[in-house]
């Protein structure tokens, strides 16, 4: 009897753990994709960045697909693999990478990962636990050791902008429409945002930081619009050229793609960019 009293709490433990995920077969048939892919090609042996990079190029010509974290009545962890925005695929690839170093390559361990990159502190508490702002993802991860901010460093300048697209635009969210107590929330994240030092390098000036750009950077690309941070996101890749160029999820319509001219030129003839702020991942402790 307490044999099997022990498989059942063990059960019931186990499925409480997946109860709060959401995700399908597709999915971890994807995941299991990647880590038999990093296994095949010894990619731990190489540097975290390149590692992003390696994974990111498996998933060029997969769609672009929108709002997919965007599921169930109440925040949980999202798996959603066959289809990526241009945030959860760079976070992805950065999960994957992560994971492909310590040697945790099963899906829970990426599940586990994942929640670790994409709430503040690593913990799950409501939808405004969700790194929503890019800026403010940086910050969280990089406090935590898990990225660096190297923006600053080659050659970025300070910025200086008031961040409240969120909850001067709640109609645009699902979790925010309803729920007066997640603005508020999510108005007390943005007045951080806002007073914090924050570094960016403005689009005239990216070339010339450019060969302090590594392949596998993340690059986040501020915004012109008002209250927003940034506007996209992607990984720096470096050419056979020995140019940075981006790969990126576009939008919607359109597939995971590698720019065919460099990062550079790519933010300059986009007038809802403004700049690029970089991150760069930090090997982990395995």
């Amino acid at each position: 009897m307490k044999t099997l009293a022990l498989i059942i709490i063990s059960f019931l433990f186990s499925s409480n753990i997946f109860a709060q995920a959401i995700y399908t077969d597709a999915d971890i048939e994807v995941c299991n994709s990647k880590f038999e892919y990093a296994v095949l090609g010894n990619l731990v042996e190489k540097p975290i960045n390149d590692i992003i990079v390696e994974i990111g190029k498996t998933s060029l010509g997969l769609d672009y697909e929108a709002f997919t974290l965007e599921k169930g009545d109440s925040e949980k962890l999202v798996i959603h693999l066959t289809g990526l925005d241009c945030y959860t695929f760079f976070e992805s690839s950065l999960v994957f990478a992560r994971c492909i170093k310590k040697g945790a390559t099963t899906f829970k361990d990426f599940q586990k990962e994942l929640k670790l990159v994409r709430y503040r502190n690593g913990k799950i508490n409501e939808y405004p636990s969700r790194l929503h702002y890019a800026s403010d993802w940086l910050y969280d991860n990089a406090k935590r050791g898990i990225v660096k901010d190297v923006t600053k460093e080659i050659g970025g300048e300070k910025l200086t902008k008031k961040i409240n697209f969120m909850s001067n635009h709640p109609q645009s969210y699902k979790q925010l429409k309803t729920n007066p107590e997640f603005v508020k929330r999510i108005e007390d994240i943005e007045v951080k945002i806002t007073d914090r030092d924050k570094y960016y390098i403005a689009q005239e000036n990216i070339a010339k930081a450019e060969s302090k750009i590594k392949n596998g950077d993340i690059i986040l690309i501020t915004a012109n619009a008002e209250g927003l941070d940034i506007s996209h996101t992607g990984i720096a890749i470096k050419m056979e050229s020995g140019r940075i160029h981006f790969l990126h999820a576009p939008l919607r319509g359109k597939k995971i793609q590698i720019t065919s001219e460099p990062l550079s030129e790519y933010v300059l003839k986009l007038k809802r960019h403004t700049g690029i702020m970089v991150a760069r991942a930090l090997e982990p402790d395995c």
